[in-house]
């Protein structure tokens, strides 16, 4: 485009953008502008009505609640003592509802199991529900607040978008487009694409792909940044941690084994994965949660889909064929024999490289992006309950399942939300990184807490040196407390604008993202974001400008948690304080793929292994100790309780000589030494003392958490 054509278009843009601002007087101007109707959002709009300020939430599609009521039933926060305020607040409704007995129509309260739910009886919150009843509790509280609540209304982004060009930081430089107006460095009014328009004197940015503020002209990033960036570890290309969530040896890529003139199957790129810890503009997989239910008068059965292309899951037959034993996906329990199913293993839900152009594209490329993720699931399903290559016991189990009748009614059992993990990520003030994570650098002006592990799912397929397809991208690094997350990191920078701020999408590396980014937290930052907002406005100054001390004197009358005063080991007991000879999971020897965890109370160090009940007779974790002395010792093996757990745990201790001592251990019982450990028995021993966890025939989650050993009294 010459600049002759430029500079007509630079002006009608102004004049737009002038029309919008003074347009329509006789419009209300609402204190809050609220875009997208997330979890976060909701939180955002109903504090700023119970600060008595007008508030409007504009959400693009006809749902309330983004993923929490669109079928991730099952928490993720880490430790759920970290959540406060509104969102606790929601949490504890969930629980007020599962306590009336006239809720539990497909089960009886007292059947349903459910690990994310162990702790029920003593909490006052219930972290597992069905998707209808998230929604249900959220039209309620917004009902109750009075929030003016405007369903498919988008922003107009039709005319100019995100610009790919590099900027600092590795981001990405947007210019505001037709659907925002402003007037300098402040937004006015959103313009949608029905044609109304929105006023509003502060506006927050809860969409999970931060279209507000690409459209302010917000600096931003997209992808991963190298590690050079920000002084990190796990942000850029992870081809070395990509350890979990992967194929077995030996899977071909090509669509005639063997034949690199044959091309790569479907979802296997060409070319190197990048340089390792270097920058890309790929996004971590998306996925749906999955509600399903094993009740049969409630079930939809899994159709093959119109279209169906089974080269599509070629990779999923081959990996099966290569010797993958494990059914490939994680079902969570909720209520009412219901699921939150989610991604696992190497072949699975999240439809790997499919989305890259998510977060820059339109809404009409978007949807053809998410009917491809909802063919691509809806096949994977069938595939798995019906081909004769998917190995007879899947077929079994996947077929007893089915969607649910009584849920996501408009799309047929299925559901409306895609799991957007991240698209796009401000640039801020503040820049959140693994350095905050990893509590190496605290944010002084908190305004919430984090409490995840750093997390990323995969981002790529290619093909390997070897010539076998690998996944790259996989990120799951834990161990660490709570941690504040800074004001500075919702507010954009003062000299792009100053009446924004975004609590979704807000300013954080890849990898610290992949830790904040979890619903609870959306929600926390939402009311957050809304109370500074209010704020501003009340003092007529710039979001980055207010009082944060005056900030976090009402976050905590509101019930926010803005410091961690807890277990400084991510809720575990720390092994330097126990008596005798510690040996925590991490320095055990690991057979097979282990799965780590800190989900359940009363745990050493930073957590604990589990073999996700499955690849049974193929995992051990071995513990080595060494002692100081021969003699006898007694021998307590660590581990934390719960009604999933196997009751014939087989553990093997071998003492001096070789002799061998082997035992089953029921860990659904809570163990009988201060709730942590259980006595194997006192056994004579030379240099070392070994304890073998195995999971051969076991009828439940083995666990592997520690070993302890006591020297004997004389």
């Amino acid at each position: 485009m010459s600049r002759k054509m430029i500079l007509p278009l630079v002006l009608g843009l102004c004049s737009a953008l002038v029309a919008a601002t003074h347009a329509a007087d006789d419009e209300p101007v609402y204190d809050l502008v609220v875009y997208g109707g997330t979890s976060g959002g909701i939180a955002a709009a109903i504090q700023a009505r119970r600060m008595g300020k007008t508030a409007i939430l504009v959400e693009p599609s006809q749902h309330v609640g983004g993923l929490t009521s669109g079928g991730l039933g099952a928490t993720d926060i880490g430790n759920k003592a970290a959540i406060g305020g509104i969102s606790r607040e929601f949490y504890r409704r969930v629980r007020k509802h599962y306590d009336d007995p006239a809720a539990w129509k497909h089960e009886k309260p007292e059947q349903y199991r459910s690990g994310r739910q162990s702790e029920a009886a003593k909490d006052d919150a219930m972290w597992t529900f069905e998707p209808s009843v998230a929604e249900r509790i959220f039209r309620e509280m917004l009902a109750e607040a009075e929030v003016k609540v405007l369903l498919g209304e988008r922003l107009d982004r039709s005319v100019v978008g995100t610009l790919r060009v590099p900027s600092a930081g590795n981001g990405t430089r947007s210019v505001p487009t037709t659907g925002v107006a402003l007037d300098g460095k402040r937004i006015t009014a959103l313009k949608l694409v029905s044609g109304n328009a929105v006023r509003g004197r502060r506006f927050i940015d809860a969409t999970y792909e931060g279209d507000l503020m690409a459209a302010a002209g917000v600096n931003h990033m997209i992808g991963r940044e190298a590690n050079r960036t920000y002084d990190e570890t796990l942000s850029g290309v992870q081809t070395k941690n990509a350890i979990k969530h992967q194929f077995v040896p030996g899977v071909d890529p090509y669509v005639v084994k063997g034949d690199k003139t044959s091309g790569l199957l479907p979802g296997v790129h060409a070319g190197p994965p990048g340089v390792e810890g270097g920058f890309d503009t790929r996004v971590q997989a998306y996925n749906f949660r999955l509600c399903l239910t094993d009740v049969k008068e409630n079930q939809i059965p899994f159709e093959k889909p119109a279209g169906y292309d089974e080269l599509r899951y070629e990779l999923l037959f081959r990996n099966f064929e290569a010797g993958e034993t494990r059914i490939p996906w994680s079902p969570t329990l909720m209520p009412n024999r219901k699921t939150d199913v989610n991604n696992n293993h190497g072949f699975s839900t999240d439809n790997i490289g499919m989305n890259y152009d998510w977060p820059f594209d339109d809404d009409a490329e978007r949807e053809k992006i998410f009917q491809e993720h909802l063919q691509y699931t809806q096949g994977l399903l069938w595939t798995l309950a019906n081909h004769p290559r998917v190995p007879a016991y899947v077929r079994q189990e996947v077929s007893r399942w089915g969607l649910c009748k009584d849920e996501f009614q408009a799309t047929g059992g299925w559901p409306h939300q895609l799991y957007v993990r991240e698209a796009r990520r401000m640039i801020g003030a503040y820049v959140m990184t693994q350095h905050n994570c990893q509590g190496k650098v605290v944010a002084e002006d908190s305004v919430g807490l984090a409490a995840y592990t750093m997390d990323s799912h995969n981002v790529q397929r290619y093909v390997d040196a070897q010539g076998q397809v690998r996944n790259e991208g996989d990120v799951q690094v834990g161990g660490f407390p709570p941690y504040p997350i800074a004001y500075r990191s919702l507010t954009p920078k003062k000299q792009e604008c100053e009446n924004l701020l975004v609590p979704i999408c807000l300013s954080a590396s890849h990898i610290a993202y992949g830790s904040i980014r979890m619903e609870p937290v959306f929600m926390v930052l939402g009311q957050s974001a809304a109370i500074a907002a209010v704020q501003s406005l009340d003092g007529d100054a710039a979001v980055q400008d207010i009082d944060v001390g005056k900030l976090q004197e009402r976050l905590k009358a509101d019930g926010q948690i803005l410091a961690w005063t807890g277990p400084k080991v991510a809720g575990g007991i720390d092994p330097k304080k126990l008596p005798g000879i510690i040996i925590d999971d991490p320095e055990a020897e690991k057979a097979g793929e282990w799965s780590k965890s800190s989900s359940i109370a009363g745990f050493l160090g930073q957590g604990y292994l589990h073999d996700n009940n499955e690849q049974k007779g193929k995992l051990a974790v071995t513990f080595r100790v060494p002692l100081p002395k021969p003699g006898k010792y007694e021998v307590r093996l660590a581990y934390t309780a719960n009604p999933n757990r196997a009751t014939d745990v087989p553990i093997t201790v071998y003492a001096r000589g070789g002799e061998s001592v082997k035992q089953n251990i029921n860990q659904r019982k809570a163990p009988p030494i201060d709730g942590t450990f259980i006595s194997l028995g006192t056994f004579e021993f030379d240099k070392e003392a070994v304890v073998v966890v195995r999971n051969d025939d076991t009828d439940g989650h083995v666990i592997a958490d520690g070993v302890q050993l006591i020297p004997a009294r004389r």
